[in-house]
């Protein structure tokens, strides 16, 4: 898979986040390794910031639950809206987590 190809593969799988549901860079790193033999949390957060605009992108979050940093209001709001409850400053993730193929 090439480099712009997996940047496709990341922004795809943010899309296909559920509203109130969160996943982790690691997460998502970890999913598309399964077909790119890439697993980067670094790169997933990378390709976000660069090009995460266009998808949900509030939607991912740090394995502990903290929010994109920098846009932690407005991530908060967004997700509080879709009825994620929060434990602190961070997402329960354990309660919000979501992987494809859970969504069955």
């Amino acid at each position: 898979m090439s480099p712009e190809e997996y940047v496709e593969e990341v922004l795809c799988l943010v899309e296909r986040i559920p509203p109130g549901r969160v996943m982790s860079y690691g997460a998502i790193a970890d999913y598309l390794a399964e077909r790119s033999g890439r697993a980067s949390a670094r790169r997933v957060g990378s390709i976000m910031a660069q090009y995460g605009g266009a998808v949900p992108w509030y939607r991912v979050v740090s394995g502990a639950g903290r929010l994109p940093p920098g846009h932690e209001q407005e991530a908060r709001a967004r997700l509080m809206e879709e009825g994620v409850v929060f434990r602190g400053p961070r997402v329960a993730i354990a309660d919000y987590a979501w992987w494809p193929e859970a969504a069955g």
